[in-house]
């Protein structure tokens, strides 16, 4: 295994290297081990990217700087007094298309310049001014692992952890801070297959060098910004929904009856999850005792879900709800998470049929096709069944006919036909639904 920061030496041929790399990438996200086909660099960006929660599928990072603050945060950026000499370097006189992006410290782009088409292309996986191309939330890319390793870098093709990405090769290299020597920011060179090439990779070594020698000249004559900008918190929206604190004290409720993604209330907040995050959420809250990586993988997906892919969607959950509501080794919940399913089997078990009905408020995640939330969806509609078919209540049958939920299933209908008088008009009107749905 290479710890060259190159992508491939001089002769080397880069569709070998493509083909041996694309095995190895899905040999890791299958399993979470890197093998020996892979750079020791990339190797060990993999795996911080899997441990950062970082999804392979992903789409591309979030853009966290607007209109407004990145023209402010470029202006007082000490990088802004190199960029016309880094335009003349790699935009002006470029030998073949490609995109030029300049971020700062924290990896985020403020100048992403270059080739009209390839930029175009390039929104798709938000390779824009404005994005965080960290590599904690983008995973192995070029500038947020030079910016790790403070060294320059090239990240080719199928290296890049999320496959998104997989179509672009990319050379960066860190600049400094003439005053500290502390990282900066980053300069990164985006394109095709010649984007990670060792004529790519010496050009950018070249401007870097250039920008941190102007750097110095600038910073010698008093023509730099006596501060440095701070590096501004990523934006994660409204902020955790379930303080730490909060999980260990009282019940967190998960409502998923009904909805297409969970709503969970603690601490007197509520926050609306994504589908995935309801699943897991609701999984977890049905094995207390945990469930380990490859266990949840298999009641997340039919031909199960991979162990990185599973951490990723664990990771990012942390880092929506806190950090003290999932562990790990086994997945496991901890703090008591009760939901509205857990409510409908207590009024059962007590006999409070009409409670059940009415707390019922539609069948458990209806969009999931997870097969572990397949299972207790049917589960529970069996539980409700089996307890309303034997009762002899005929209101309480005709609530269960009239619901929602159940309007056209005909165990509830039929159990409300066979509860009233066959002569009375509301026997006739359910009788004759009844037999619309064929039975």
């Amino acid at each position: 295994m290479s710890d060259s920061a190159n992508a491939w030496p001089w002769m080397a041929d880069p569709d070998t290297v493509r083909r041996d790399v694309e095995h190895a990438h899905e040999h890791f996200t299958d399993s979470g081990r890197v093998d020996a086909r892979v750079r020791s660099i990339v190797g060990e960006s993999w795996l911080r990217s899997a441990r950062h929660g970082v999804d392979p599928e992903s789409d591309g990072p979030r853009v966290e700087l607007d209109t407004h603050d990145l023209r402010d945060h470029r202006q007082a950026h000490p990088l802004a007094s190199v960029m016309p000499l880094l335009r003349h370097i790699l935009v002006e006189t470029a030998p073949e298309p490609q995109i030029v992006a300049v971020g700062d410290a924290g990896g985020r782009l403020l100048w992403v310049e270059g080739d009209h088409r390839l930029r175009t292309r390039a929104e798709d996986m938000h390779f824009v001014a404005g994005a965080n191309w960290n590599e904690r939330y983008a995973g192995t890319n070029a500038p947020g692992l030079a910016l790790t390793v403070d060294h320059e870098v090239q990240i080719f093709a199928v290296e890049h952890f999320a496959r998104g990405v997989h179509a672009w090769s990319c050379s960066a290299a860190p600049l400094h801070d003439p005053e500290t020597g502390r990282v900066l920011g980053v300069l990164d060179l985006t394109g095709t297959d010649h984007a990670a090439s060792p004529a790519a990779m010496a050009l950018v070594r070249a401007a870097a060098s250039a920008a941190d020698s102007e750097l110095r000249a600038l910073y010698a004559a008093g023509r730099l910004p006596t501060t440095r900008p701070s590096v501004p918190e990523p934006r994660t929206g409204s902020g955790r929904t379930v303080p730490a604190a909060a999980t260990r004290q009282e019940a967190v409720h998960l409502l998923v009856l009904g909805r297409q993604g969970a709503e969970l209330r603690a601490g007197g907040r509520t926050r609306q999850l994504s589908l995935r995050h309801s699943e897991i959420l609701h999984l977890l809250a049905r094995h207390p005792e945990g469930l380990t990586g490859g266990d949840l993988g298999a009641l997340l997906a039919d031909r199960g879900a991979s162990p990185v892919t599973v951490r990723a969607e664990v990771a990012r959950l942390r880092r929506l709800l806190g950090e003290d509501l999932v562990a790990s080794r086994p997945y496991r919940l901890c703090a008591p998470v009760r939901t509205d399913a857990d409510r409908v089997r207590a009024l059962l078990a007590d006999g409070a049929l009409a409670g059940a009905i009415r707390a019922y408020t539609g069948h458990l995640l209806p969009a999931s096709t997870a097969p572990g939330v397949v299972e207790d969806r049917a589960e529970l509609q069996a539980e409700l069944c089996s307890v309303l078919e034997a009762a002899d209540d005929p209101e309480t049958l005709v609530e269960w006919a009239e619901h929602p939920a159940w309007r056209e299933d005909p165990r509830a209908v039929a159990a409300a036909v066979a509860a009233l008088d066959p002569g009375s008009p509301r026997c006739r009107a359910l009788a004759g639904r009844l037999a619309w749905l064929g039975r």
